[in-house]
């Protein structure tokens, strides 16, 4: 006699457990719908902030030598050419500061600030929208829930019967909207974060270069 095998089908097991999670999602209720949205626009702005921040906030130390390394050499034509090729905001910074070479320290000082600043808004941009994000999505969470919870009482006292399997099965439903609303809250607030922490981190590594800059000058 053979014995039986039990064969399970992964594929089959994989559909199911993603049916079951659509369905959990579902049963959120409306409110589940801007949630979502919010959480793949969280996503995009994430995205889209951390490339352009990558681009603008690389440094080529190479680059950055030579440039001052041809100011030593009074070939200040030449070095503001490099700048130009510099495609960051390091090298646009530097270039308005070589623009202003020939003016007085405190002249080039305010034209590199005011151009850090320039450039420091550029990176920040859009980055206010995962903030708000992250203080909208956990309380359309909970609105969702009040509204079930409501809704589940009101069923209740015109049925006039009260069921733990009722109350229990309602409020879980309902329940997932303020779980998908933190979820969404705390990814916003943590991509918001981390974008804050490598502007910051930009930012020292370019008063360095700065500082190198100006007393070339």
């Amino acid at each position: 006699m053979i014995p039986a095998v039990l064969i399970t089908d992964p594929v089959s097991a994989d559909v199911e457990v993603v049916t079951s999670w659509f369905e959990l999602l579902v049963k959120g209720g409306v409110i589940m719908i801007p949630i979502l949205l919010l959480s793949l626009l969280s996503v995009y702005l994430f995205i889209e902030r951390f490339s352009y921040i990558r681009q603008m906030t690389r440094i080529d130390g190479d680059s950055i030598n030579n440039i001052l390394q041809k100011m030593r050499s009074a070939r200040v034509s030449e070095a503001i050419t490099d700048a130009q090729n510099d495609n960051t905001a390091t090298g646009r910074i530097i270039l308005s500061g070589l623009g202003k070479a020939d003016k007085p320290v405190q002249e080039i000082e305010s034209i590199l600030e005011s151009t850090t600043n320039l450039e420091i808004t550029k990176m920040e941009k859009n980055t206010g929208y995962l903030g708000l994000i992250a203080g909208i999505a956990p309380m359309l969470g909970f609105i969702g829930t009040i509204s079930g919870v409501i809704k589940i009482f009101y069923n209740i006292s015109l049925a006039d019967n009260i069921s733990i399997g009722i109350i229990a099965g309602g409020l879980y439903q309902k329940m997932i909207c303020s779980g998908a609303g933190l979820i969404v809250g705390v990814i916003a607030y943590s991509c918001y974060h981390y974008l804050q922490m490598e502007i910051d981190r930009y930012t020292i590594r370019l008063q360095e270069n700065l500082l190198n800059f100006l007393k070339e000058l």
